[in-house]
């Protein structure tokens, strides 16, 4: 290993990829190539984070959404929703969860979460309240991994099933302190309306939606292990003057009052792809082009 004109040793990348998959630096750029390349991978395996998500983009177009045409089998109108990044699953479970832990996602809309996390050996329980997108999940995890290895994705609204307390058919969920670790992606308040089910928190004014956001973080605090983590990715939104309503503020304050710990943020550089041709469009009222999401992870003491 050699040393800089400074005689400061130098640290190549490729090893610190062996050990940690991806240097374990506060910016995570997809666009490299070996990002790239495992994300190929997982996409060989059979993984379709939008299967299921038929939701509706109140702001879409930005670069963090694929556009889902009815030639996919959906209605006739054109949808935006999110896909969950697989390769950032096998990175953030291999730096915050222990080997075969188990690990809980208040907000387990699409299936790529939980076939990376018991893919690679970790134990997944997942809640969402849409009954069609659950069916889905589980579709996608028979046709990719053994029966005998299934995430477990559960229909409820995570204000209630998690709530310790509840008489719970899965006395697994009644316990302070199961899980090793949290991760998930929430709604972005209401960019994608999911469904207009009551207790879906992506249908509700944004004072509600807080509401309920600050209760399921809490919940899922409370099973959390002490000294555990756990890791939202999320980004801002904007209200319907243009102004950010402060998401990511709220975010990190909700996990503070869970008596959570603010312990590392870092950003998810996504590929420019269609934000040059947005560029100028935006500008014009003076918006910046958005191609990064947030990684916000917390300790639980």
């Amino acid at each position: 290993m050699g040393v800089d004109l400074f005689g400061q040793e130098i640290i190549k990348d490729e090893l610190l990829r062996d050990k940690f998959i991806e240097p374990p630096f506060s910016v995570l750029d997809t666009k490299s190539g070996n990002w790239q390349r495992r994300k190929r991978l997982w996409a060989s395996k059979g993984i379709k984070g939008e299967v299921g998500r038929n939701a509706t983009a109140i702001i879409g177009g930005t670069d963090i959404y694929r556009k889902i045409s009815s030639k996919e089998g959906y209605d006739n109108r054109d949808n935006y929703v999110s896909i969950f990044d697989p390769a950032l699953c096998e990175v953030i479970y291999h730096w915050f969860c222990p080997i075969g832990g188990k690990i809980l996602d208040p907000f387990a809309g699409g299936s790529v979460r939980g076939i990376v996390a018991n893919y690679l050996g970790y134990k997944y329980y997942g809640v969402d309240i849409r009954q069609e997108q659950v069916d889905s999940n589980r579709e996608q995890g028979i046709s990719i991994l053994p029966l005998e290895n299934q995430p477990q994705w559960h229909v409820g609204d995570s204000r209630e099933f998690l709530h310790i307390g509840d008489n719970l058919y899965d006395p697994f969920y009644n316990q302070e302190g199961t899980f090793d670790f949290v991760f998930s992606c929430p709604p972005y308040a209401n960019l994608e309306v999911y469904s207009t089910l009551d207790g879906d928190i992506s249908n509700m004014d944004y004072k509600n939606f807080l509401e309920a956001y600050e209760l399921i973080i809490d919940n899922s605090c409370t099973l959390l292990k002490k000294g555990g983590y756990a890791c939202f990715v999320v980004g801002e939104v904007r209200d319907s003057e243009g102004n950010y309503i402060g998401l990511i503020p709220d975010t990190i304050n909700a996990f503070k009052k869970a008596g959570m710990k603010y312990y590392n943020e870092a950003v998810l550089l996504n590929p420019v792809a269609s934000g040059s041709m947005r560029a100028d469009g935006n500008m014009k009222s003076q918006k910046l082009v958005k191609i990064h999401q947030n990684i916000l992870i917390f300790k639980k003491p």
